[in-house]
């Protein structure tokens, strides 16, 4: 109780302070007090427990929560934080070791279901080198859960789902609630919104028309497959640094025939952008999303595919203050006008991957820009932004817009620390113009 005290009270202070401290010396004060020690929680609790410190993302969510952690982590870095990181990783692979897979969160009732597969990613920042190696077998404990339990059949991509079909426990009243107006059994709605929630876009248009219809696992995601792109690449990578050429070819293989099926499946060269795919459909839906810029991330597209998704999201997605999720305003939180810290690192890092320079500082400029409005007004950095607005935190979702907050940390001060020059300019017009970059 001391110690929680204690960190409300830090909180609070740097709140009063925040507007007179440059950004990026705010979010490095700010990290002790989203800190949690290692902990082992009482009998009867229904927090896990993990061997290691790690970093909650802030507001009403107290535990380790696992695609956030991230974006997090790019931030941490940047304040010289790299041991927290490594702490976290350990309790990534402590949940691996023993539940298999990671959870959505370190409780009890996230057990039945993950979050987008990031760890990969964890592993490659803080050892470049040699992190695949030393975690293979984590990284293949992953791979194995999302194969076997989140492969469709036909054609052989990933889907986001969630073992159990009851309301979520977090959100029970609310769940129990949107049954009685749904028109389709309750089962199946709690299923599919629990599958939602696993995806990290719970909610979004990406899933059907609105919430009652969300049907998740009807649909193969750009993103999912992406990162599970990643995760073959990593585990292709680990294994021959271990000179395991058996295991190393058979990953090759795999990643090979993952871009060939994406290409098949989640490529439409007329709209010149990756589309989710509906398996009771047999079409790729039309809907422009942020998730189309998974596959720069990872590396799995070609210059020319990389061209036509940076056109696209110049046409479609680009807002004064970032990237939007998507560009449907369904009242939702992650449709128009939400723009969200994670989808605009892996703009920017997967841009500049393909030599998108222009576009990458772009979107760089007005994500900082905005974040420096509302932090200037509120003292403030929260989970979500208006990026259509430019001057306001984020709206729609299940729950009040929270601060504090993890990920938007991470990605800003990952931001500033890339683009420096970005850091004082308060003005959207002051921002480079996202033209195309000359071959």
């Amino acid at each position: 109780m001391i110690r929680q005290l204690a960190l409300i009270s830090v909180s609070l202070s740097l709140s009063l302070s925040a507007a007179a401290d440059p950004l990026s010396d705010h979010i490095d004060a700010l990290w002790p007090a989203l800190i949690r020690d290692a902990e082992h929680p009482p009998p009867g609790s229904d927090l896990l427990p993990l061997p290691k410190p790690y970093v909650v993302p802030g507001g009403r969510f107290a535990e380790l929560y696992y695609w956030d952690s991230y974006f997090t982590m790019l931030g941490l870095a940047e304040s010289g934080q790299n041991a927290l990181i490594g702490d976290m990783i350990a309790d990534f692979s402590f949940m691996l070791g023993r539940y298999g897979h990671i959870p959505n969160g370190n409780r009890s009732y996230y057990l039945s279901r993950s979050q987008p597969p990031f760890f990969f990613a964890m592993v490659r920042l803080a050892d470049p080198e040699q992190g695949f190696a030393r975690y293979l077998d984590d990284l293949k404990r992953e791979y194995r859960f999302w194969m076997e339990r989140r492969l469709a059949d036909a054609p052989r991509l990933n889907h986001y789902d969630d073992a159990l079909d009851t309301p979520r426990p977090e959100q029970r009243a609310a769940d129990r609630a949107l049954a009685k107006q749904a028109h389709r059994p309750p089962a199946e709605l709690y299923h599919q919104l629990r599958a939602a929630a696993e995806s990290g876009w719970d909610f979004s248009s990406r899933w059907g028309r609105n919430k009652a219809a969300t049907n998740v696992t009807d649909i193969l995601p750009v993103d999912l497959n992406s990162l599970l792109y990643g995760l073959e690449q990593a585990i292709e990578t680990g294994c021959r640094q271990l000179a395991d050429a058996t295991c190393a070819d058979d990953f090759a293989a795999r990643k090979a025939a993952r871009r060939q099926a994406i290409d098949a499946y989640l490529w439409d060269a007329s709209a010149g952008a990756y589309l989710d795919y509906s398996l009771s459909e047999g079409r790729r839906h039309p809907a422009i999303t942020a998730a189309t810029l998974y596959p720069l991330f990872v590396g799995l597209a070609d210059q020319s595919q990389a061209a036509a998704v940076a056109a696209r999201v110049r046409e479609d997605l680009l807002q004064e203050g970032g990237v939007v999720a998507t560009n449907k305003p369904t009242g939702e939180q992650w449709d128009y006008p939400n723009g969200w810290a994670p989808l605009q690192w892996i703009a920017v890092a997967g841009l500049r991957r393909y030599g998108e320079e222009k576009l990458a500082a772009a979107i760089a400029c007005r994500w900082i820009v905005l974040v420096e409005r509302v932090y200037g007004q509120t003292g403030r950095l929260v989970e979500k932004y208006d990026v259509v607005a430019t001057d306001r935190p984020g709206g729609g979702g299940e729950y009040p817009v929270q601060d504090g907050f993890g990920w938007t940390n991470g990605v800003t001060r990952k931001l500033l620390a890339l683009y420096p020059e970005f850091a004082d300019l308060r003005r959207f017009e002051l921002c480079p113009p996202p033209i195309p970059d000359s071959r």
